[in-house]
């Protein structure tokens, strides 16, 4: 005889089955929010972070029910908390698995309130990063003669989006808001990538390398997220130029290799996308070996080869719903402002590109 919780177990398990194969991957999505406030001693007043996104700032981790406590924009609100001297509370409402058009429409533009509040100060979001592990996926998968059109059909759906997201975030942020920042995309699985295609070129009749197909597309992505940013009153943090290239001059150009590729306002694509994929491209490295020093490296990618590592813990986001919790900054103040652990992992490093652009008072 089944007991009513045995009775309940059977009525749940095919959509658990279900569940469980409805990871963020190319066909599926997964809504994973979050709300953690850094509860700052001896304060009373509260400040809002949004940030907006797909798996990145979701702080995916293999899990379809948890994620990490401290991706990038809440350890941005570690930052927040100790320049403004309050309790700083992170809104992360991100879709694992979405593309950039799904984040703008159900995550951006439907759930536009959380940024509508009085005490938001900071909007952040990130998108295309599916956009491009689908095309690369499809084009992976080709055999005969190579068809391009899915990357440039990504290309062009992330500047459409990432345009259509800032407007719609300048014309919806409460008129509190003091800045507004977007996140640019790293190149998860480069070194995985440096192998030939299944299919032939139809001009060359050989197969190509798919790091050389991919690269340019992502550039003129990243291109176009930070060049929008600056046409239209955001900062662009360089993530691609944070995890992808030495944080020191590895081939003597008298310039620190990270800082190098950064995007540089003024830029055009042509001499954006030419000096990441010909001009440095030599000092570009994978990121699971991020070199921080001629000596010594951190991994930034998790064992997916595609989300960022972290440390603090996890919260439940997923399946089983979104945590709403608080609790005490891990470190409160911040040397150079810069926590100890600043460039060791993914998300601390994209956190504090973040941080670089809070203003001074909320």
């Amino acid at each position: 005889m089944k007991t009513p919780l045995f009775r309940a177990l059977g009525r749940w398990a095919p959509a658990l089955a279900l569940a469980a194969l409805a990871l963020p991957s190319f066909a599926s999505t997964l809504n994973q929010n979050v709300s953690w406030t850094i509860d700052r001693a001896g304060t009373s007043t509260t400040y809002r972070l949004v940030a907006y996104g797909d798996s990145i700032y979701a702080g995916y981790n293999g899990s379809t029910t948890n994620a990490a406590r401290f991706a990038a924009p809440t350890v941005d609100a570690e930052y927040l908390s100790a320049l403004w001297n309050a309790d700083i509370q992170s809104v992360r409402r991100a879709k694992s698995g979405a593309v950039a058009r799904d984040v703008y429409e159900n995550k951006i533009v439907a759930e536009r309130s959380w940024m509508q509040s009085s005490n938001t100060r900071v909007v952040t979001f990130e998108m295309c990063g599916n956009d491009g592990l689908q095309a690369r996926t499809a084009f992976k998968n080709q055999s005969g003669t190579c068809n391009y059109s899915g990357l440039e059909t990504a290309v062009n759906n992330c500047k459409t989006y990432v345009a259509a997201a800032m407007d719609y975030i300048n014309a919806n942020a409460h008129p509190n808001t003091r800045v507004k920042v977007i996140s640019n995309l790293y190149y998860p699985g480069f070194n995985a990538d440096n192998v030939q295609s299944s299919c032939r070129d139809a001009a060359t009749g050989q197969t190509v390398n798919l790091r050389d197909r991919f690269l340019p597309a992502l550039a003129r992505m990243n291109y176009w997220m930070c060049e929008y940013a600056r046409q239209k009153g955001f900062q662009c943090a360089d993530s691609f130029a944070q995890y992808m290239a030495a944080d020191y001059d590895s081939n003597g150009d008298g310039m620190v290799d990270s800082e190098a590729i950064r995007y540089r306002p003024g830029d055009t694509e042509s001499a954006y996308v030419t000096r990441i994929t010909q001009t440095l491209r030599g000092t570009l490295r994978d990121a699971n070996f991020k070199m921080v020093t001629a000596s010594s490296s951190f991994d930034y990618i998790q064992s997916d080869d595609v989300h960022p590592t972290y440390t603090g813990g996890t919260v439940t986001a997923g399946l089983f719903g979104g945590t709403t919790g608080s609790g005490a900054p891990r470190y409160t103040s911040f040397t150079n402002g810069r926590n100890p652990i600043w460039n060791q992992l993914g998300h601390e490093r994209m956190g504090w590109a973040l941080s670089v652009y809070n203003p001074a008072s909320p």
